[in-house]
């Protein structure tokens, strides 16, 4: 962090770090010198250059952020009046020195308040309630960002001791991290830093240039930190508790955040829900999947996986969808369907289960599921020879061969949403429609309670079979109408399934038990489009394009997929002023 000058012993610090470069030990910097030189770097990491000026008050509070300055809205105002259209470097220069740095002190002082019993811990749900109602408010993805961190958080408790001694050992070690890049960069080492001008090239440290993204919460800081090290997120993730209980947090760009899905310690006391579902490889290409509302009745902690589905398929046939990537994207519904608001996404991963955690507040969800079809896509190898579906024994009677009959059950898996072994009308129709376009009224559904075996008014797994006996049989045996079901449901002609992936999603909650209902499925909608672009936006890396200023490309990098999205500063510049 960016240290004041009028702190002595932070300087002394900073200067014993910094005559252990060869290259300054013949000229040791002053104190005027280190406050410029840590004024620079904090600036370099907002800016290309120092020439370029602070041009609005998201790029003031990034830059000041930088700098180890935590200001709130009353700050930046402060600085940032009506009549200010620009600030340059020798103005962020002086806002920096009249403004204080965090210390430790300040910060256990502000979390003590919240701390009733005086153990060092934090209940989340009591974070919660006041990052999110009291102060500058901060929206849930942000007291996501903090209840994430896996070092400072345990069993729905936050440890704000842990945090602030990691969080001020993080400030020094980016310092000392962007100080040393600065130090090998040759390209601005003769370069004027509004008034200040580096008297000599051996003594001038050399910034890095970076894109300015000017895109508060999105910054790149991976040049800058250790990969690996869970404790370089704590800068982007968050910067002061003032002792107004109001917290500002950066969203970070940093791929090097914990990204290992790990189960709760407690979780075999949470109350839990599952419901299945499935991609489908339409003709064209298109992808389209069961999309869930879910209701949470009180303010939970929660714990949402989701999954390909392991069917019990024949001895030596490809699973080949047990390598297809999933996600699903949480969307808030406020007031109406239309309006929805990202929450999370499930970015932790623990082998092919990809997961969030985190706390909800009481509300209707939506859950949409989705997939990149890097690993779900059309077969390129014909299958030459057709699997047999029906076959008559010596008396005539048709009977479904033992392969068929295999496909139907791991069918009646995935069609099976809430896993308890029955097909309600609402499961049914949601095969019917995949199969053939029509949903079975109530009158239909009781003919078929009436001809096929069923419990408590839901089809039992016999009476799905049955009932495509019973289809065959209409046909005199003829499969064609039964391939078409089998096509639909992402069955080739030797009953391998390969353009579909059934999954299962699993929700935890600790205070209430979580009520999921599969209420549509389509390809990728509107909504699913804006989360994902959301969710690059606040958690990817963000790049000015070479060559055009306007065009910044944010992209997001797990171990599974990549995700870019392009942003024309232009068009949006122009429709504000339209």
């Amino acid at each position: 962090m960016a240290i004041n000058p009028g702190s002595d012993a932070a300087f002394s610090r900073q200067k014993s770090t910094l005559s252990e470069n060869p290259q300054t030990k013949k000229f040791p910097l002053t104190e005027e010198e280190v406050f410029y030189r840590n004024c620079r770097a904090a600036y370099l990491t907002v800016f290309k250059s120092s020439l370029e000026n602070i041009s609005s008050k998201d790029q003031l509070y990034l830059a000041l952020q930088y700098a180890g300055r935590n200001p709130s809205q009353k700050t930046i105002n402060k600085y940032w009046t009506s009549q200010t259209a620009k600030l340059n470097f020798d103005d962020f220069c002086i806002i920096v020195r009249k403004e204080k740095p965090t210390s430790k002190a300040e910060l256990l002082k502000s979390f003590k308040q919240l701390d009733v019993n005086d153990d060092g811990w934090i209940l989340h749900t009591d974070l919660c309630k006041l990052l999110t109602k009291r102060g500058e408010k901060m929206t849930q993805e942000e007291v996501n960002a903090i209840i994430n961190l896996a070092d400072v958080n345990a069993d729905g408790k936050f440890d704000y001791i842990k945090f602030c001694k990691l969080y001020m050992t993080t400030n020094e070690q980016f310092l000392r991290s962007i100080l040393e890049k600065l130090e090998v960069d040759s390209k601005l080492k003769r370069q004027q830093f509004g008034s200040h001008i580096e008297g000599s090239s051996e003594r001038d440290p050399s910034p890095v240039p970076k894109p300015s993204p000017r895109i508060v919460r999105k910054t790149n800081q991976e040049t800058f930190s250790n990969k690996g090290d869970t404790r370089s997120s704590l800068l982007p993730t968050a910067r002061k508790f003032k002792t107004s209980v109001s917290f500002t947090i950066t969203m970070g760009a940093n791929s090097n955040r914990n990204s290992t899905l790990t189960e709760p310690n407690s979780i075999k006391e949470w109350q839990c829900i599952q419901s299945k579902g499935c991609f489908f490889l339409e003709e064209d290409g298109e992808i389209i999947s069961h999309q869930y509302r879910m209701q949470i009745a009180q303010r939970s902690m929660v714990y949402l996986t989701i999954k390909p589905l392991n069917l019990s398929q024949v001895e030596g046939k490809p699973s080949s969808w047990l390598s297809v990537d999933t996600a699903l994207y949480i969307l808030k519904e406020n007031e109406s369907q239309a309006n929805l608001q990202l929450m999370c996404f499930t970015e932790l991963q623990n082998r092919e289960v990809f997961g969030w955690t985190g706390e909800l507040g009481p509300g209707i969800y939506w859950l949409i599921p989705s997939t990149t079809g890097c690993r779900l896509r059309k077969e390129r190898k014909p299958v030459t020879e057709e699997a047999q579906l029906v076959y008559r024994d010596e008396t005539g009677e048709l009977f479904l061969t033992k392969e068929f009959r295999s496909a139907l059950s791991d069918i009646f898996e995935v069609i099976d949403l809430d896993g308890n072994g029955l097909l309600s009308l609402e499961e049914y129709n949601f095969f019917e429609l995949r199969t053939s376009g029509e949903k079975c009224d109530e009158d239909a559904w009781a003919v078929c309670r009436e001809n096929f075996d069923t419990k408590k008014n839901e089809l039992t797994r016999r009476g799905f079979m049955d009932l495509n006996l019973m289809e065959a049989n209409d046909r005199e045996g003829d499969p064609r109408d039964l391939w078409v079901t089998l096509h639909s449901m992402g069955y080739n002609k030797a009953l391998e399934l390969t353009e579909a992936c059934p999954f299962v999603i699993d929700i935890y909650a600790n205070k209430c038990k979580p009520r999921i209902k599969a209420v549509h499925m389509e390809a990728c909608s509107r909504q699913l489009e804006k989360a994902i672009c959301k969710s690059v936006l606040n958690k990817g890396d963000a790049k000015v394009m070479d060559g055009y200023e306007h065009i910044i490309v944010h992209t997001y990098k797990c171990d599974t997929w990549i995700t870019s999205v392009i942003e024309n500063k232009v068009s949006i510049m122009s429709q504000k002023t339209k």
